[in-house]
């Protein structure tokens, strides 16, 4: 596979491009898309802990602190008291209950314009692709 660099570069611009993509439709709404993948694991998964977000979004620790602490700070989130003292569980404020929908919108209209250029099968196929390649990850 002489193309592995340029394949995974690929992915990368793809990623970032699509992340400017989210933020120009998600700021207007007070929301930027790396705090939407913490509100849609939230509302996909339920309460969890700091911990368990930073696994599941593979991202470090001090930067979940941070995306947390502002999102607590918007309204969006609640902390509440774990099944120890020392654990606090992440859960949805009802401001971002109420909003969720709206925000969902948003990120639909984003993705539909993104996969536009793809039919079923094409879609299905890279969608296989991407759990293929993720599941060699974790």
């Amino acid at each position: 596979m002489d193309n592995s660099s340029e394949f995974f570069h690929g992915i990368n611009q793809f990623s970032r491009h699509f992340s400017k993509l989210l933020n120009e439709k998600l700021v207007p709404l007070g929301l930027y898309s790396s705090q939407w993948s913490i509100i849609y694991l939230l509302h996909t998964k339920g309460p969890q802990t700091q911990k368990e977000i930073a696994a599941y979004l593979a991202i470090e620790a001090p930067s979940i602190t941070r995306a947390v602490a502002r999102l607590e700070k918007a309204g969006f989130i609640e902390k509440t008291q774990g099944s120890d003292k020392r654990e606090k569980r992440i859960t949805l404020s009802a401001e971002a209950v109420d909003k969720f929908p709206i925000w969902l919108e948003e990120i639909k209209s984003c993705e539909k314009q993104v996969l536009s250029h793809l039919n079923e099968d094409e879609f299905l196929t890279v969608l296989n692709i991407i759990h293929k390649m993720n599941s060699t990850l974790l």
